[in-house]
């Protein structure tokens, strides 16, 4: 199972624990609002009796509020799983989704050079320059708001765009290079004690496969040092670097 797979599972699980919330939510307003019938409107307290039964029904409405705020909360965590659009080197498919990145950031990168180079000429029409702008690929909007000075009073893109767009592409090359130096390596598999040690270069993890569970101590220890269990491939791990490399050399002797 990929990270998108397991993001799809995991998004599931949110909206279905959304919805278990959302309908305890709705039974528990209906019986508070059944009970508040038998209640005559504008009726004062009559005895303890009286006053415990209007506290049962304010708690109860109280929950209908409580469960409604869970279900908002695991529908918003849904929808932040499904659109996270952040590419991990882990990712079985990461050099694709970098090269499909990088390469929409270069268009990106030549449109706007290439309209601020039209813009900016002095050889063409303002009519000539609006044709070759929507050649480009703009919109009519796009191109109308491309001659509107922005606050530094520059027409067209902005050089920090371009500036900006321009790190983004080193950075995008960088991951890249990376994600294809991952995936070329082979898993590196050793002990230490009784403690399984696996470099999984593919998925950028340190994992630790123990015969048992860690006692408390240990387990805050790796926790301290980035590692967090993993229910899916039954271990604990990092992600894959020297900081991780060294602390599992260094407290080896724990294990």
């Amino acid at each position: 199972m990929d990270r998108d797979e397991r993001n799809r599972v995991r998004a599931e699980r949110y909206r279905d624990l959304s919805e278990k919330s959302a309908e305890k939510a709705r039974n528990a307003y209906e019986r508070s609002t059944k009970m508040s019938e038998a209640i005559p409107f504008g009726q004062p307290v009559h005895g303890a009796a009286d006053r415990r039964y209007r506290e049962k029904i304010w708690n109860t409405m109280g929950q209908s509020v409580k469960h409604t705020e869970k279900s908002e909360y695991w529908a918003e965590k849904a929808s932040a799983v499904e659109n996270n659009t952040s590419i991990y080197l882990d990712d079985d498919n990461a050099v694709e989704k970098l090269e499909n990145k990088l390469k929409e950031l270069e268009r990106v990168q030549e449109l706007m050079k290439s309209a601020n180079k039209i813009i900016r000429s002095k050889k063409i029409t303002e009519l000539e320059k609006h044709e070759q702008l929507v050649g480009l690929g703009l919109t009519e909007s796009q191109v109308r708001k491309l001659f509107e000075p922005n606050c530094f009073g520059e027409i067209g893109f902005a050089s920090c765009s371009i500036t900006n767009n321009g790190a983004n592409i080193r950075r995008v090359k960088q991951q890249l290079e990376k994600a294809k130096t991952l995936k070329s390596m082979e898993n590196k598999e050793y002990y230490i004690g009784d403690v399984k040690v696996v470099e999984n270069y593919p998925e950028n993890r340190l994992q630790l496969f123990f015969d048992c569970k860690p006692d408390q101590s240990l387990r805050d220890e790796l926790k301290k040092h980035g590692f967090r269990w993993s229910r899916f491939n039954g271990c604990w791990q990092s992600y894959l670097n020297n900081s991780a490399k060294s602390f599992v050399k260094n407290y080896g002797e724990r294990f």
